[in-house]
């Protein structure tokens, strides 16, 4: 693969990465609506204001490189999207709705992960150490959100909602 094909794929990526980091923008309040409990409520809207960082560091990117963040749609997290969406129009039990919020979140936390992860190591390859930098933030940034939405399951969410059945 030419130097050039393994450029071209890693906009592809990023664009894709753009893509489901909108997405995700738009989802999060509908999220931090339907939650019940104040510490899910307050995780989701921490990370509303850390997705938009996470944009404004992929504008930036795409700045470096060059390069239009339009283009594509993520598809994956437009599925994971709908699935939050069916979710908080089932109608459960404010505890159980809270735990698959934590659920459905934590499915978009590892898609991001495995797509900033990817994205970093590939940047690195390529010799864009600077890209590699911002891309390295934003992946310790999901990573921190997946622990703390895990803490949030462990210590009170599937705690109370087991109470609760």
């Amino acid at each position: 693969m030419s130097e050039q094909a393994l450029k071209d794929l890693f906009i592809k990526e990023l664009q894709d990465t753009y893509s489901s980091e909108t997405q995700i923008l738009e989802a999060l309040p509908a999220m931090a609506d339907a939650a019940s409990s104040p510490q899910l409520k307050q995780a989701f809207q921490t990370h509303l204001k850390e997705t938009d960082g996470q944009i404004k560091r992929l504008d930036r990117i795409f700045q470096m490189l060059k390069a239009d963040p339009g283009g594509n749609t993520c598809e994956a997290t437009q599925g994971l999207v709908e699935e939050a969406e069916e979710i908080m129009e089932e109608g459960l039990p404010a505890e159980v709705l809270d735990v698959a919020l934590i659920m459905a979140a934590q499915k978009v936390e590892h898609y991001e992960i495995a797509s900033y992860g990817s994205l970093r190591t590939l940047a690195e390859t390529c010799g864009m150490t600077d890209v590699a930098k911002l891309l390295e933030e934003t992946l310790e940034e999901e990573k921190a959100t997946d622990q703390k939405l895990n803490q949030l399951a462990e210590g009170e969410v599937n705690q109370r909602a087991f109470k609760a059945a």
